[in-house]
């Protein structure tokens, strides 16, 4: 993980980017300039008693994993600090707590990462109305002499994905972080005496290996899942300096030899891609687009770590085994990519209970709240955390040590413009089209030129 860390710590010095763009729509809470420099102890004011906040958390594979994770760290906070929580936890957060905050009822704090289907984060991000947290990394953690900032690895609050308006203030919270990658069945591979391909070359003759045994080379969860694999394929294809550019929009970025190789990769990569994905490719369905996995319907899926505990009770093939590779290097010799995928929590700029949800914010770091997340496979920026990974874990978190770069930072954020669809509407979703061949590859790429025009000419900052 040492090599893991410092290629973090890197990325965060390079990557002034802004986070993904999202929906529109809400009102402006203003913008802000970065608080003066403060090595000392934010203390909170204590909040009044009977304080009950409200927290919503998605209920994703670690919930899955642990069931009543969330609970349990709601429950120890209220036993340190005596503020009452409410919990909601649910896989489809965003049906739960939308048509209350469209009527002006905000939870104090959300437990929801950028990438979803509905943009929810995005669109909170979009509209600024998400309350600064750069105070809380000062703040001493409920029950410990820690303060917040000594409990989070070096370059986790410095990256577009916590800092979304390249302003140096954290607005969302590093929470569970997950290298992504290519998931497979390993004992499969075992099986056939294959090797897990290296190189794109490989890749596609791997493809050809596998159709003539009745199966695909690839499938995919959702579109959404297409973001760290998009980040990955960029920045295994051109290195820091292309992946900063592309995603903020560079003018002729998208007609870079760089570029053209990205495109090339997952067009072809989607004739090989198994036929029935598009249709399953939702957040109600996705699960069966990764059972295709586990039955040796397609070889290869993009997927972070959660998928262990998300499939747990799934059916599988006779021996299957949870494999897990980089994306494959854009030439002989070269490195494969990870994306480091990384969950946030906020606070809504309208919280009704600001201080109490900061301290509750605080405790997300303490050693009795990690340790409860450790218990579904939630891992933290927390220093000593990956020490104690054991099985699938340990061979995942391994990924970077084993020679694959990691790529680190989201596409930037740009104002609301009419007409002008989210980063994933324009990216990622056509990838259903070139798979069903509704979309062609130059309508697809002719898309991402004429919006990444407007995004750049709306940029947030």
């Amino acid at each position: 993980m040492k090599k893991f860390f410092s290629l973090l710590l890197t990325l965060a010095l390079v990557l002034s980017l802004a986070a993904c763009g999202g929906g529109n729509g809400g009102s402006d809470a203003g913008t802000t300039t970065p608080p003066p420099a403060d090595s000392g102890d934010t203390q909170t004011p204590p909040p009044a008693e009977d304080v009950t906040i409200t927290v919503a958390a998605l209920a994703s594979g670690y919930e899955e994993a642990y069931p009543g994770m969330w609970q349990e760290v709601c429950d120890a906070f209220t036993a340190e600090t005596g503020v009452k929580v409410n919990l909601i936890c649910d896989k489809n957060l965003e049906d739960v707590i939308g048509p209350s905050m469209q009527g002006g009822d905000f939870p104090d704090v959300i437990h929801l990462a950028t990438g979803r289907e509905k943009g929810l984060t995005e669109q909170f991000i979009k509209d600024r109305n998400i309350a600064e947290l750069t105070d809380v990394l000062s703040m001493t953690i409920p029950g410990e002499s820690a303060k917040v900032s000594d409990k989070i690895v070096g370059g986790f609050t410095d990256t577009s994905v916590t800092n979304p308006y390249g302003d140096g203030v954290t607005y969302l919270a590093p929470m569970f972080y997950s290298p992504c990658g290519l998931f497979y069945n390993a004992g499969l591979f075992e099986e056939k005496g294959w090797t897990v391909p290296a190189t794109w070359d490989e890749m596609w003759e791997l493809a050809e290996k596998a159709q003539a045994e009745g199966s695909y080379l690839f499938t995919y969860p959702t579109t959404g899942y297409f973001d760290a694999f998009l980040y990955a394929l960029m920045y295994s294809v051109g290195g820091a300096d292309f992946f900063n550019k592309a995603t903020s929009y560079a003018e002729g970025i998208w007609d870079t030899p760089e570029a053209q190789q990205c495109f090339d990769i997952i067009a072809k990569l989607a004739s090989y891609t198994n036929p029935v994905t598009p249709a399953q490719a939702n957040d109600q369905d996705f699960t069966q687009n990764q059972q295709l996995v586990l039955d040796n319907k397609a070889l290869f899926m993009p997927n972070g770590t959660w998928i262990v505990g998300e499939m747990a009770e799934a059916p599988r093939a006779e021996g299957f085994q949870w494999g897990m590779t980089a994306l494959p290097a854009a030439k002989a010799g070269g490195n494969g990519a990870s994306y480091c995928w990384l969950e946030q929590a906020w606070i809504p700029a309208a919280a009704p209970n600001l201080d109490a949800a900061k301290q509750f914010v605080a405790f997300l770091y303490s050693d009795a709240a990690c340790a409860i997340f450790a218990k579904g496979g939630a891992v933290q920026p927390v220093p000593g955390l990956t020490d104690n990974l054991e099985g699938d874990n340990k061979l995942f978190y391994a990924i970077y040590d084993n020679g694959a770069d990691a790529a680190m930072g989201n596409f930037a954020a740009y104002n609301a413009v009419a007409g002008l669809g989210t980063v994933r509407e324009v990216f990622l979703d056509p990838v259903n089209g070139l798979v069903n061949s509704s979309v062609t590859v130059d309508q697809w790429v002719s898309d991402i030129k004429a919006a990444s025009d407007q995004m750049r000419a709306n940029l947030m900052g």
